[in-house]
């Protein structure tokens, strides 16, 4: 009762934030407006060049199709870094009450630390499950009234399960920043830095096959790319089965590749599973490292 208390606290506290809500959908907005703008209509002409080599095309219709696989692959890539940014502002009210001394208040309660702490882990978590869910919804009607086919059964089973894994991996990452952040200013200019990079490493800002081998294998080293990755692959799955219907394997692998739908580790390709895999592995090494400082935390407070 005192853990669910605590976390209904910490939901109310961020969802009550009008500011809080709206940063945490900045990379969201930028990424949108980026496409809208600049990115999407490249992306889209881009392809459907390349597709107007390949004798028997239908130009307008490989047009509609680059379109709508640019739409789809824009929105995963906003549901995969909204969990970033959604953790983030929610662990902001644990940086408020450890300088204003109301977490010091709440460890005077009979409530053990590991409650409290399993509590703003566990807020961000659920809201992140939340604004996640709700951005794949948004995103899913408005493709479809673009002209995308619904989503099946089985592929809202996995992205909301992919939802769930990736929000784990950011809720427990955030904690372990939050645990070493100190004050407001710290943790504030953490949340600029980490902002405005995530898009850029999960390659939405730029799609992982324009950078150098070197950026590109760098950014494998971080669990971002994944989850975007693992999103693509998912949501981008019917799209791309029927516009590269007849073009040669070594295209298709080519051109998900190069906008990060497919990624290789050396040759070995890493499937959306093996994504989700290394997300829930980082998530219980960021956790394991959050409780540790925070162990070590309760033993320096002695």
């Amino acid at each position: 009762m005192q853990f669910f208390e605590l976390v209904k606290r910490n939901l109310r506290i961020y969802f009550r934030d009008k500011g809080a809500v709206f940063f945490s959908l900045l990379s969201m907005i930028i990424v949108i407006a980026l496409m809208l703008f600049f990115l999407g209509d490249m992306n889209v002409e881009s392809l459907a060049e390349n597709l107007s080599y390949f004798q028997g095309r239908d130009p307008e219709k490989d047009k509609e199709h680059a379109e709508l696989l640019v739409l789809i692959w824009t929105a995963a890539g906003i549901i995969s870094i909204n969990a970033v940014t959604v953790t983030l502002a929610v662990l902001s009210s644990m940086i408020k009450d450890r300088t204003s001394g109301i977490l010091n208040s709440i460890y005077t309660a009979p409530v053990s630390r590991l409650k409290i702490s399993a509590a703003y882990v566990f807020s961000s978590w659920t809201a992140s499950v939340i604004i996640c869910a709700i951005t794949l919804a948004i995103a899913e009607i408005y493709c479809i009234i673009k002209g995308a086919e619904p989503f099946s059964a089985a592929a809202h089973f996995k992205l909301i399960g992919m939802i769930a894994v990736n929000s784990f991996t950011y809720s427990s990452l955030m904690y372990l920043v939050a645990m070493l952040a100190k004050t407001e200013a710290a943790w504030s200019g953490l949340g600029t830095v980490i902002g405005t990079l995530v898009g850029f490493l999960g390659g939405i800002y730029l799609p992982i096959g324009t950078l150098s081998e070197g950026i590109g294998n760098a950014m494998k080293c971080l669990p971002v790319i994944y989850g975007a990755a693992a999103f693509r692959d998912v949501m981008t799955e019917d799209i791309t089965a029927e516009m590269f219907e007849g073009i040669p394997a070594d295209f298709v692998s080519e051109y998900k590749q190069a906008m990060g739908i497919e990624l290789y580790v050396g040759d070995s390709a890493v499937s959306s599973g093996m994504c989700m895999l290394i997300l829930v592995i980082c998530g219980i090494v960021f956790l394991a490292a959050g409780a540790a400082v925070t162990s070590r935390g309760r033993h320096s407070d002695r």
